[in-house]
């Protein structure tokens, strides 16, 4: 995680409605209850990579009366992100979340959460270089579970590496399900499920934050 980035301080754009963080949190959230609302009675096992404060997850599930049934682990490094994350679990009573203060790019730290139905990748490819972005989708289809879905953010300010990430994930077996691209924004989130059988962990570090 870079050093010269306030990551607790990043989040307050979140709490101003209208800003890009908030409407994008809205689209994300919006597509994690689709996922649910597609899946009834299931239960399901969650991963989010560098969670932040969770709020995506998190604000879906505290209103959900079948919250139970998720399992998910959320992994973030910050302290202050993690104490936020950890008390919002408790206000809501999420029993089946587990916040572990932890690097999302070492994949030791996904030990007995993965394969997961749902990998929530937000906020993660526009703060790696190219080659670890291109690096973290390989490793995709060796995280989800069979049928397996993604959902992942990238801004689109140039260059926009959004059609690649597209492509790769089509190479790498995934079916595009929605990709969002708002004219009046800089963000878009894309939602993948996995259409291949899913592949063995073979890497031990996928990605660095470079911002």
């Amino acid at each position: 995680m870079a050093a010269n980035e306030d990551w607790y301080e990043w989040h307050r754009p979140y709490d101003e409605p209208g800003s890009p963080l908030a409407t994008r949190l809205l689209v994300v959230q919006r597509h994690i209850t689709g996922w649910l609302d597609s899946r009834p009675g299931e239960l399901l096992t969650c991963v989010s990579v560098c969670a932040g404060q969770g709020r995506d997850l998190l604000g879906v599930l505290e209103s959900r009366p079948d919250a139970r049934r998720v399992r998910a682990r959320l992994i973030e490094l910050d302290d202050r992100n993690v104490a936020a994350a950890e008390a919002h679990t408790a206000r809501a009573g999420l029993s089946g979340v587990e916040i572990l203060r932890a690097d999302a790019g070492d994949l030791a730290n996904y030990a007995g959460a993965v394969p997961a139905d749902l990998l929530l990748f937000a906020g993660v490819l526009g703060n790696v270089t190219d080659e670890d972005a291109r690096r973290s989708v390989a490793a995709f289809p060796s995280l989800c579970a069979p049928g397996g879905t993604v959902i992942w953010t990238r801004t689109r300010e140039e260059p926009d590496l959004t059609p690649a990430i597209r492509g790769w994930l089509s190479d790498e077996g995934f079916e595009e399900l929605a990709f969002e691209a708002p004219p009046n924004a800089t963000f878009s989130v894309g939602v993948h499920r996995l259409t291949v059988p899913p592949s063995p962990i073979t890497k031990t570090r996928i990605f660095t934050f470079v911002r």
